[in-house]
């Protein structure tokens, strides 16, 4: 059983047990090598898809490119696949690549998915935007949610200075499972969705604008102050977080 194992894997394993192919001694044998590896400089943790039901991912800003290929080579050998990495540029995804890590890099969100495998995409995510200036948080999320088997569908440039460039995606907003709000300025966009749709809203605001928009404080508090029901609002340009909760809403829903 490889490190990165998940809630299915460990079952498998009880039940080779309940089977008798497997001893209870084995078994434990196995399942404590399990919860993480130590690398000095980081723990990775393996059973993160078991507690939470998606594996770890890597936030490369204030990490040494050193750091980030040891973090990634370990996840390889221990089985972890679609694994993602934030916040790193085109010198880190190089360095990376030449070093054998197979990476899917996009350089405008600087995020890149090591060991990339096909995954079945499921549901309904939609990642708005509501500028163009916005977009580069949007794929944040729009590609987290994809690398973690979510169907996406795009909609940018949709602020509230035209809202008729909005509705004109009502079709796809009305089947969503979930959306995700992207908006700087001051971050109308996430009440104006709030009062079209039924699926939950997650709202991120970023750090776009000029003085008093205050690097997205602005944008912030207008979405945590925002009088639309079923909008959860997550950090000041954390595209990943916000694209990790819509999958999790997502896929609560079945396929």
């Amino acid at each position: 059983m490889d490190k990165a194992c998940t809630k299915a894997d460990i079952l498998c394993l009880l039940r080779e047990v309940g089977a008798g192919a497997v001893t209870p001694e084995e078994a434990l044998d196995r399942m404590q090598a399990l919860p993480f590896s130590d690398l000095g400089y980081a723990k990775v943790d393996y059973h993160r898809a078991v507690r939470q039901g998606t594996g770890e991912a890597v936030y490369g800003q204030g990490k040494t490119q050193e750091q980030i290929l040891g973090i990634l080579s370990d996840m390889r050998v221990n089985g972890s696949r679609n694994i993602i990495v934030t916040r790193i540029d085109q010198g880190v995804a190089d360095y990376l690549l030449g070093e054998g890590i197979p990476l899917e890099y996009h350089p405008f969100p600087r995020l890149g998915v090591a060991m990339p495998e096909a995954v079945e995409k499921r549901g309904s995510v939609v990642v708005a935007g509501a500028g163009t200036s916005d977009v580069a948080v949007c794929e944040e999320a729009a590609l987290t949610a994809e690398a973690l088997g979510n169907s996406v569908t795009r909609i940018y440039d949709v602020g509230v200075a035209g809202l008729h460039r909005l509705l004109s995606h009502h079709d796809a907003l009305m089947k969503a499972r979930a959306v995700v709000a992207v908006a700087g300025m001051e971050g109308a966009l996430a009440s104006v969705i709030g009062g079209l749709v039924s699926c939950p809203i997650v709202a991120v605001p970023t750090s776009v604008g000029y003085g008093a928009s205050f690097g997205g404080l602005s944008a912030l508090l207008t979405m945590m102050n925002s009088c639309a029901n079923g909008i959860s609002v997550v950090n000041i340009d954390n595209g990943f977080g916000a694209g990790l909760i819509a999958s999790r809403i997502n896929q609560m829903g079945g396929a």
